[in-house]
Order: structure tokens, then sequence, then C-alpha cells
């Protein structure tokens, strides 16, 4: 009893100090209970300007992802849209199938409004893609002879394929020895079996052409027969105009490595074909 009473006997500066120790706590305890530690706004609060340059900065970064996001497109042909590149543009999977079954019927999409026509996209997916729409060459010259013979008064068309030295003289342009070598030229192929073959006419420039074009035509109800690239022999491919006997043999190695020829695209696999003119090789050709 003795040893904790010991622990209890203080001299008079040590209780002075112990009494001094409890009035602080007790101060401290007061300012904790009873003074207002809330937060008066040292810092002013925020202007409407700095909120909305905050907030300009925020749609900012949002705008920056999102177009970090999205899909970027890049030119290419509507003919040759894959199931993937459908879904990246926003098709549907009807309007894709539309798509890949009208191409399996060997027909071309040659205009936006023809993808439209084909497919049935809406008309505001239709604005957003068909800007970057890219087709051939002789496909933007077709369409630009359509809009440049809109307002063309009717001119009686006449048959290329029977058409004479004197009467191609006609066309502005075109002088004795063009108009010979164009003569010399179908008689050397055949005939013509499409108008896209006066391209390779030398001395024919684009403008002379379009004339050309306007008054003389391959008449549609001419018929000529296809050699079925599948079972051709070399000595069958060798009578397109294009084809010389090395390529043909090319074709044959290709065809027999791969079992079959499902595409005309497939041709330019093979480092000697001439891609330029696989519109016009496709004339004489057919898959089946």
């Amino acid at each position: 009893m003795k040893l904790i009473k010991s622990h209890f006997v203080f001299n008079r500066s040590q209780q002075n100090g112990i009494f001094l120790l409890v009035i602080i706590i007790i101060l401290f305890q007061a300012i904790y209970f009873f003074a207002d530690f809330s937060s008066e706004s040292n810092s002013e609060a925020l202007s409407q300007q700095e909120i909305e340059t905050f907030q300009t900065q925020i749609d900012s970064i949002k705008l920056a992802r999102a177009e970090a996001d999205s899909v970027k497109i890049y030119p290419f042909n509507p003919n040759y849209i894959t199931d993937f590149k459908g879904y990246t543009l926003g098709m549907s999977v009807e309007e894709i199938d539309k798509l890949q079954q009208f191409r399996e019927e060997n027909k071309w999409i040659n205009s936006a409004k023809d993808f439209q026509k084909v497919t049935g996209v809406s008309d505001s997916l239709l604005a957003t893609i068909s800007p970057y729409f890219k087709f051939p060459e002789w496909v933007a010259e077709a369409e630009k002879k359509k809009e440049n013979n809109r307002n063309i008064p009717t001119i009686k068309v006449s048959n290329l394929n029977t058409a004479k030295s004197e009467d191609l003289q006609k066309i502005n342009g075109i002088g004795e020895v063009l108009a010979n070598r164009i003569v010399n030229y179908r008689n050397k192929i055949g005939g013509f079996r499409s108008e896209i073959q006066l391209k390779d006419i030398y001395g024919l420039n684009y403008e002379t052409r379009e004339k050309l074009q306007q008054q003389f035509k391959v008449f549609k109800d001419e018929e000529f027969g296809l050699i079925n690239i599948n079972k051709a022999k070399v000595l069958d491919l060798v009578d397109v105009p294009y084809i010389k006997y090395e390529l043909a043999r090319e074709i044959i190695d290709y065809r027999q490595l791969h079992e079959k020829i499902s595409s005309f695209e497939e041709l330019s696999k093979i480092e000697s074909f001439p891609s330029d003119k696989i519109d016009r090789i496709q004339l004489y050709l057919s898959l089946n």
C-alpha cells in the first residue's frame, strides 16, 4: 500500500506542473470542440471564366481521345469490301451480304449511286463513306463521260467495228494516219470488244478518244466467245491479244499450283502480268 501511495506523492513544483498540463489539455479540448475549422475561402472561389476554361480543356481531351479510338478511313474500292471492312464502316450484315452476292455474279459497282442501289445503305452512311470511294481510272473516265454527255444533244452512233478510215477521220483530232492505225489494230485483235480497247491505240489522247466514243461504239448485239481460264491450254490463252506465250505458261503454272483461279484479281499476283490491262483482258476470259 505504501508502494502505491508513493506514486501519488508530489512536491510543490511537480503539482504546479501537473496543474499546468491539465489546464493546457482542457484548453486544447475546448478549442477542438468550439472552434470553427471550416475553410473560409482563403482563396477566392473559381470565377465563371476559369470554370469554362477548365471545361474547354476537358472537352479537348475527350475529343482527342475519341479521335484516337475512332477508325480512320482511307480511300478504297467498294467492290472489294470484306466482312471486317464493312463492319468498321458501319454496314449491317445484310448490306455486306448483298454486296458480296452482287460481286459473286461478276458484276461491278462503278459509282456511289450503284453502291447504294446494291447494298441499300442509308443516305447518311453513304454520305459518310462515299467520299473515300476510289474507282479505277477507266471507271472515273466513264463517269466523267456520263456527266459531260448529260446535256449534249443526241448524236447518231455508228458501229466501231464496221467504221471505215474515212468515217473515223470525221472526228476532230483524227487524221488519216491515226484513223488507219485504229482500223489496223481492230483487224489485228479480231474486232473491238469494248471501247476501252481504244486506250491501246498509240497517239490517241483522252480528249480525242472521248469524242470518238460519242459517235462510235461497240454494239452489244455482237457475240464474242470467252475462254475459260480454268480449263484453257497455253495456246488458247495466246489467242488473247494481251497474253503472249510466256505469260500464258505462267498463268497455267499458277492455276495448277492453286488448283483454280477464283477471280481475275488473282492474276495480278503473277509477276509479269500486266495489271494495268486487266480491264481489257477480262473481255476475253471467263472463270467457269
